[in-house]
């Protein structure tokens, strides 16, 4: 029963394929138009609409083999990788489904004939134990009249907290939708006999793991405590590829299967660990396999989003590498691995490998610094941790400063037995954030709206229709009327106006007849719906009533110029930087436009020159830009480029400018190039490793831009009094006066710190045998008051300084303790007894500190007692 992954992935598919199912390929990591999800966490993603209602599919009967990622939100695994046997980030979920086809009787019998048949899987019958939802009788019939389960094997299910439908074994899509009953198969590891279902309850997830789960999406939630048949019933299933591979290779934890064993191998061999087991043996491994396919799914290390999820797989492996000796940039090189071990799920891998490796280079490069930085600091705090508590502080500077992702700093402290104070983290993290603005707070009230209405949007071809208002929403509730003055969500049955989507933002415009006038803020996208957000003007409006629509032309043109550049910018973009430039991301609005996109090195003042010529020469060439409705696999023979690895239905819409540029996509455009009239690249930008930035103005605004450069340096050319021509010239000039007044100015001050410093030494105090000095400057450098505390402390042997400068009403401090008095002082004590006072801010080490605030009379009056609370300080020793 000992066999490969490789081969229990495809007897799998096998299996399915003879039972009729249609076997597609696994989705991109990234999840298709499903902004609920940051990743792909199961194999009913891609099938999310259907079982929705709000898409239909060419086949009733489907099996896949899913790549996930569960690294956030209600699966997040990451914190339990390496430290437990089953839990991984990266991981294939295996699973089979019917759409209005069989239901549960069939599903149950292939389930069991593939796990139990001595032609497929072959595991022994009395090691495999059901757990069925308690209300669901007819599942618990067929495993026990039909299959022939043991009844002491068959565990009832019920709600949790007596809830009805709140249970382990009642799976629901949300709060509403499409939800049922679920069954479950757990393959018990131990071989003596358990009679009671306790037993079972108790051991569950260590002797009796879970590997199949199969649910009846029979019913359709309205509200908690209401549900209601569906029409159409669907089957959902997902086995776990490595825990199903772990059981059939006879080893307990999943990462002693054929797969990960190759991957810890090679990592023992690239680092001082010997022993398979080590947990930062099986964290690398499940993280290099993560970090490899979501870069193979075009996600780069960033701070926002998926790309913020990858640095933090990423900063995790590396920490553990460094733990484990592999301080070198090793991490990269395990990529050949991956790629070697998971067959044919690898080869999508393949032809990215180079890409894969460079940018897992870079990242491993730029933190290896912060790494050991950080992680002395980390250290050193967890040694003065009070109650085995971090501080909230400390975790936030590790990540603000050091960019150590919470979960990182967690993982370290819980090999430590230390807690983060976690309320104190998000405290100092919410100081950073910015206030939402009101229009983002009323948009914001309404994305979770669910509304079964389709919307037909005609907007390619008119500006403007009759409608029938379907729907109307405000304050998130559905209403029948619309007054004056009130903000709201109204839905049509038709309409002109672009969702936003794509990257296009929606549509303004008006709803009316003779009777009201309602003023169209944004348009957005529900599904097959379209609502249009805004404010009544006059009169009222009723749903079931009809309403004239019209879109504001000059914005959608406007927009429509930024869009069809935008795909000439792509264009270009692969044309002079190199095919493996791919789009990141975009943004089109009817005043500019702005483009993001994967590219590992700097580009040249002159390639950005270059990118600007060609457009604008593919501008004034003029040429038709094209709409076709085809099928994806005719998109893909025309070579069309389909963004973000999304999921395109059988029928796509592709956009044509001649052999320049061929596209999926669904936005709107010009009719021809010359209309965009000209093309100016605003700003080029790193926005992240390996994540360029161009923002551009087309049209008119590209002229008012231009015209804005001219008047500022016409006003340049007035102040500096010199033709526009001798500009750069005069700048120049005037750059170089002033670094030879600078340097005199230095000379001077340095001969002003001798006069100071030989004046200083004359008015210290002596306090026990230390010299003491206290000094206001004011308006004084503050680099100098530096230099004048570290000559101090050298010309004198005992000693402390206490040099305050005060500016515009505020002041800073620096104190310095030479190092024969560590023992008795340091400046930081002083320091916190200042801060204390003064209600001020400060901070430092032993010998020197510094601080500042507000100037009031405080600081006066401490600054008197000094001297007093020293010789105190020095008593108490």
């Amino acid at each position: 029963m000992n066999i490969t992954t490789n081969k229990i992935r495809q007897d799998f598919l096998n299996f399915f394929k003879e039972k009729k199912h249609m076997i597609l390929p696994s989705s991109s990591l990234v999840p298709y138009n499903d902004s609920t999800l940051l990743f792909t966490n199961a194999g009913m993603n891609q099938f999310k609409e259907i079982f929705l209602g709000e898409k239909k599919i060419d086949y009733s009967r489907v099996a896949t083999v899913q790549r996930c990622l569960r690294t956030g939100g209600k699966h997040n695994d990451l914190e339990n990788v390496g430290y437990t046997s089953r839990h991984h980030t990266f991981f294939e979920m295996l699973g089979n489904f019917s759409f209005n086809d069989y239901f549960k009787k069939e599903a149950i019998e292939y389930a069991w004939e593939l796990l139990t048949s001595k032609k497929w899987f072959n595991i022994p019958k009395h090691k495999l134990w059901i757990s069925v939802y308690k209300e669901d009788d007819e599942t618990y019939k067929i495993w026990k009249d039909i299959i022939k389960i043991p009844v002491k094997q068959i565990i009832k299910i019920g709600d949790n907290n007596n809830i009805q439908y709140n249970s382990d074994n009642f799976w629901q899509m949300g709060d509403s939708g499409p939800c049922g009953p679920c069954t479950e198969i757990f393959y018990d590891y131990e071989n003596n006999i358990v009679n009671n279902p306790e037993s079972f309850l108790e051991n569950k997830n260590h002797r009796f793991v879970e590997i199949w789960n199969i649910v009846f999406i029979e019913f359709n939630r309205i509200s908690k405590k209401k549900i209601v048949p569906l029409k159409h019933k669907s089957i959902d299933t997902g086995m776990g590829l490595e825990r199903i591979a772990a059981i059939l290779q006879n080893v307990f934890s999943n990462y002693n299967i054929d797969i990960f064993q190759q991957l810890k191998q090679h990592i023992s061999q690239l680092s001082k660990v010997k022993d398979l087991n080590h947990t930062s043996l099986q964290v690398i491994a499940d993280h290099i396999r993560s970090c490899t396919y979501i870069i193979a799914d075009n996600i780069t290390p960033s701070n926002e989003h998926r790309g913020y999820v990858l640095k933090r797989i990423i900063r995790r492996a590396l920490r553990h590498c460094h733990k484990i000796g592999m301080k070198k940039q090793l991490f990269y090189k395990l990529v050949s691995t991956v790629i070697e071990v998971m067959g044919d799920s690898g080869k999508i891998l393949k032809q990215k490998q180079k890409k894969i490796e460079e940018i897992l280079k870079l990242e491993e490069i730029q933190f290896s610094y912060t790494l050991e930085k950080g992680l002395k600091i980390l250290q050193h705090e967890i040694k003065k941790a009070h109650n085995n508590m971090l501080s909230g502080e400390t975790a936030f500077y590790l990540y603000d400063t050091f960019g150590f992702p919470i979960d990182l700093t967690a993982d370290i402290c819980r090999e430590k037995n230390i807690q983060i104070d976690l309320n104190a983290y998000e405290l100092e993290k919410s100081k950073q954030k910015k206030q939402s603005n009101i229009n983002q707070k009323f948009y914001k009230n309404y994305n979770n709206i669910t509304i079964n209405n389709t919307c037909v949007f005609e907007g390619y071809k008119k500006n403007k229709t009759k409608s029938l208002v379907k729907y109307i929403f405000i304050n998130n509730q559905s209403v029948s009327i619309i007054k004056k003055n009130e903000y709201g969500i109204i839905f049509l049955d038709k309409t002109p106006f672009y969702p936003e989507s794509g990257g296009q933002i929606g549509d303004i415009g008006e709803l009316y007849n003779k009777k009201c006038y309602f003023l169209v803020e944004n348009t957005k996208k529900y599904g097959n719906a379209i609502g249009h957000f805004g404010k009544l003007i006059s009169g009222k409006i009723e749903i079931k009533k009809y309403i004239n629509t019209k879109i504001n032309q000059v914005n959608r043109n406007s927009i429509q110029l930024n869009h069809s550049a935008t795909h000439l910018l792509h264009a270009v973009l692969r044309h002079i930087l190199g095919e493996h430039v791919y789009q990141k991301g975009s943004l089109v609005t009817n005043k500019h436009l702005r483009f993001d996109f994967s590219y590992q090195t700097p580009i040249e003042i002159s390639q950005i020159q270059d990118i600007e010529h060609m457009i604008n020469m593919y501008i004034r060439h003029n040429i038709l830009i094209k709409t076709q409705i085809l099928s994806l696999e005719e998109a893909k023979k025309q070579k069309a480029i389909a963004l973000f690895d999304n999921q395109y239905s059988s029928i796509v819409r592709v956009v044509s400018i001649k052999n320049i540029s061929i596209e999926l996509c669904g936005g709107t455009h010009t009719k021809r190039t010359g209309d965009i009239g000209l093309f100016k690249i605003i700003s080029y930008s790193s926005i992240a490793s390996g994540i360029k930035r161009i923002e551009a103005v087309t049209g008119q605004k590209a002229i008012d831009y231009l015209h804005q450069k001219d008047n500022y340096i016409t006003d340049l050319s007035l102040i500096l009094q010199c033709n526009n021509s001798d500009i750069k010239d005069k700048i120049t000039n005037l750059k170089n006066k002033i670094k030879n007044i600078e340097d005199k100015i230095i000379q001077l001050q340095q001969k002003e710190n001798t006069y100071y410093i030989t004046k200083l030494l004359k008015n210290t105090y002596d306090i026990k045998g230390i010299k003491l000095l206290i000094h206001v400057f004011n308006q004084y450098e503050h680099k100098l008051l530096r230099i004048i505390t570290d000559t101090l402390k050298q010309k004198l042997k005992k000693t402390i300084t206490v040099l305050v400068n005060i500016i515009n009403n505020r002041f800073t401090v620096i104190i310095g303790v030479t190092k024969n008095l560590l023992d008795h002082i340091t400046a930081i004590q002083i320091m916190k007894m200042i801060v204390e006072k003064t209600h001020t801010k400060g901070g430092g080490k032993k010998e020197i500190a510094e601080g500042g605030g507000i100037y009031t009379e405080k600081l006066s009056i401490v600054l008197k007692n000094i001297p007093l609370w020293i010789d105190e300080q020095l008593d108490k020793k």
